[in-house]
């Protein structure tokens, strides 16, 4: 059966997360795993991820945490610099795919609130035909309830959605309910699959 539908996860497929690594270009290494010691700052953004408000969230934690009240900020304060750079070969075969008349969805673990802020900052989370949002649904991946959600709500069978995500733990769900899967290394990989898959051609995916 032929793919009906393209899902792309954002962080670490479509721009760059690494909260660590701009941790550690602002306070040097030791500093940073001092504070990540200290402050479960990823237990944080689970939280944002599930619904909860995202300045609110992170400014109430540098509330608890006055040591470090200015670094946890910056979670909110320097969030886009926190998910950067783009990943600009896959934003360019998410665009490949629209052009040749693809579905294309994106199911993340995104804050509602962040999400929203995300939208005018980051200009290709429009092109999406849906949004998979956890914040907003109230589950998180790799849950096996979100997957089902989404098959619900897109009307698409199983095996008719291919899903990229960089996590095997969420890769692994996906697959167990019947998705394709591939997980995320590289765009050029990626851009391998989806010619594998009789998508693109190579031209259209970069290759």
């Amino acid at each position: 059966m032929r793919v009906e539908a393209v899902i792309f996860d954002i962080g670490n497929v479509l721009t760059e997360w690494q909260p660590e690594a701009f941790y550690d270009r602002e306070l040097g290494e030791a500093r940073r795993k001092a504070l990540f010691a200290e402050v479960d700052l990823h237990a944080m953004n689970l939280d944002i991820d599930a619904g909860a408000l995202f300045r609110e969230t992170i400014y109430d934690w540098a509330e608890r945490y006055p040591r470090w009240a200015t670094e946890i900020r910056w979670w909110y304060d320097r969030w886009i610099e926190l998910a950067s750079p783009r990943i600009e070969g896959s934003i360019a075969l998410l665009r490949a795919l629209r052009t040749k008349g693809v579905p294309v969805f994106a199911l993340t673990n995104f804050g509602k609130y962040s999400f929203e802020e995300a939208l005018p900052k980051l200009d290709f989370l429009a092109e999406f035909d849906r949004h998979y949002v956890s914040g907003v649904m109230g589950v998180i991946k790799p849950d096996p309830r979100i997957y089902e959600m989404v098959e619900a709500d897109c009307g698409i069978a199983p095996h008719g959605l291919l899903f990229a995500d960089d996590k095997a733990e969420n890769i692994a769900a996906a697959g167990a309910r019947g998705w394709r899967t591939h997980q995320f290394e590289s765009w050029q990989g990626w851009a391998r699959r989806l010619v594998a898959e009789d998508l693109l051609t190579e031209g259209e995916a970069g290759l």
